[in-house]
């Protein structure tokens, strides 16, 4: 693959994040000098040691954050995170938008980029053990989502009595941390349409402009 045909999103949220590293150990050593020296002052030595905590926490997920998330040529997409990688092939993606719930002020979209793929068993053939584990924690929201959406707790029961089932899917069969995976994959493409989700606070332009992007690439791969 060429040079020419790849494209590097770099995260807008790993700006600043040696500053806010610095600041907060700062603000923490201010805090334990307060507390040690200055006890007169004490709410100030706890509001520096809070505002120091905060700031260092932020500071180093900013820093472990990839530097290029997301990744495109002409084979297809990459979204990298911080436990692993993606990989979607342009072939395997039948649609790109953004996925929306329903809510009391009308439709209310979701801060994700959602891919729908044609097959997700190349998904799991590919992710890893440690990265699905991860998003399994962190699409929470979304499985809450996709309940409220269709305001059935029996069907989340459902979902969850089976969640550590085997999973057999387009001719293989997947168990354990991968299973459960595909099977949360399968659940939110049936009720939020989308297998795979891209959060906005990855991306280096609106996600509008970025759809328009990643449809502009497959169109071409296609093509081509």
């Amino acid at each position: 693959m060429s040079q020419e045909n790849i494209k590097q999103i770099r995260s807008i949220t790993k700006h600043n994040g040696i500053t806010c590293t610095i600041a907060g150990i700062t603000s923490l050593v201010i805090g334990l000098f307060i507390f040690l020296f200055y006890q007169s002052i004490f709410a100030v030595g706890m509001l520096c040691f809070i505002v120091g905590a905060i700031l260092l926490v932020i500071g180093i997920a900013k820093i472990i954050e990839p530097a290029v998330p997301v990744e495109l040529s002409d084979r297809g997409l990459v979204y990298r995170h911080r436990r692993g990688t993606i990989a979607v092939e342009w072939v395997n993606i039948q649609r790109i938008d953004i996925p929306c719930v329903h809510s009391a002020d009308g439709l209310t979209e979701l801060p994700y980029i959602g891919i729908k793929l044609k097959q997700i068993s190349p998904l799991l053939q590919l992710i890893s053990p440690r990265l699905a584990t991860g998003l399994l924690t962190e699409q929470r929201p979304l499985l809450i989502s996709s309940i409220e959406l269709d305001g059935e707790l029996l069907m989340l029961e459902n979902y969850l009595n089976s969640e550590f089932t085997p999973l057999k899917i387009e001719g293989n069969r997947f168990t354990g941390v991968m299973a459960m995976f595909g099977h949360r994959c399968r659940f939110l493409g049936e009720h939020l349409g989308y297998h795979v989700y891209v959060p906005w606070d990855c991306l280096d332009r609106e996600p509008q402009a970025f759809m328009q992007m990643l449809r502009q690439y497959q169109q071409q791969a296609l093509s081509d």
